[in-house]
């Protein structure tokens, strides 16, 4: 049995492989229709969530399985005190899989270290989201048609911003990235990705402030949003939140063939009026969550399509 906690659970060969399948299912989905029939996945939700949670359903649905859950911690036992091992114990009886976000870094951690079915880290707090990086890397592929020999600029929270630090942990391994950091001092990357993973691994990369100087050398900008679960104090949050938006302007700074990513919601970050250039990627990115989530759930429960 295996779970997914961090991107670099999955080697690259492994992450090729569960690409390929996805790539498979968005051409071949009625093929698809009844891998999973019998099966049930438990969408264990402590913080809110459109996208992430709902894709995992969608996912589920789609290959013939049902779905339980909750989302949201104060509709589950844990507001009356449950432990996560508690919880997992208890699920791991009424379903084959299960998905898991939650505040506290770790949460996933230690819920499959008590669990007896698969457990998917949707999202701990400020630290992974390795099913965003695997939809990342699938839009990206789809793309460019690579995941290497490129430029990518990640820009707004940086430093809370747990979809930016799996992206960075999972493209490091595939050689030629060049990172442009864009955000103010305060939301600058945390030390451990700047020290452990892009020193570490002699990545090139470059810290700006200034996202107009950096959008003409970019193949693909990751946009996103400063969040304000993660500030202590409404102050900072008001000061920081509109640092950065990309707009028609900032837009013809870019090269014809770079696409933008953010892996929603967006609050101000990107004006709707980019919604219509041809180089916005971030609603394709959210179909390509359902493919990628589909292939995950079939590659950890070991199904397949039947011939």
């Amino acid at each position: 049995m295996r779970h997914l906690l961090n991107p670099l659970d999955f080697s690259v060969e492994e992450t090729g492989r569960l690409l390929d399948l996805a790539v498979d299912i968005e051409h071949h989905l009625p093929e698809y229709a009844h891998v999973c029939d019998g099966k049930k996945i438990a969408t264990l939700f402590y913080e809110p969530s459109t996208r992430t949670r709902l894709s995992f359903e969608a996912a589920m649905l789609n290959l013939g399985g049902s779905v339980l859950g909750f989302s949201s911690a104060a509709s589950s036992s844990a507001a009356k005190g449950e432990s996560v091992a508690d919880t997992i114990r208890m699920i791991s009886c009424y379903a084959d899989i299960c998905a898991m976000r939650h505040p506290k870094e770790g949460a996933p951690l230690v819920a499959s270290l008590h669990s007896s079915i698969p457990v998917i880290n949707a999202g701990d707090g400020g630290h992974q989201h390795p099913t965003q990086t695997l939809t990342d890397l699938m839009t990206i592929r789809s793309l460019l048609g690579r995941l290497n020999h490129m430029t990518v600029g990640l820009c707004g929270d940086l430093k809370f911003g747990r979809t930016v630090h799996s992206l960075i942990n999972a493209l490091v391994r595939y050689g030629d990235v060049k990172f442009v950091l864009i955000s103010p001092p305060e939301l600058r990357i945390p030390e451990y990705i700047r020290e452990d993973v892009l020193l570490a691994n002699h990545v090139e990369f470059e810290e700006v402030d200034n996202l107009d100087e950096a959008m003409p050398d970019l193949d693909i900008l990751y946009m996103t949003r400063v969040q304000r679960e993660r500030f202590f104090n409404e102050e900072d949050y008001i000061r920081l939140k509109d640092c950065y938006i990309l707009d028609k302007a900032k837009m013809k700074l870019a090269k014809e063939n770079m696409f933008v990513l953010h892996p929603l919601p967006r609050v101000n970050e990107i004006s709707v009026e980019v919604d219509d250039d041809p180089r916005a990627a971030y609603f394709r990115q959210v179909q390509y969550g359902v493919y990628v989530r589909m292939a995950l759930i079939m590659t950890l429960l070991e199904v397949e399509k039947s011939c």
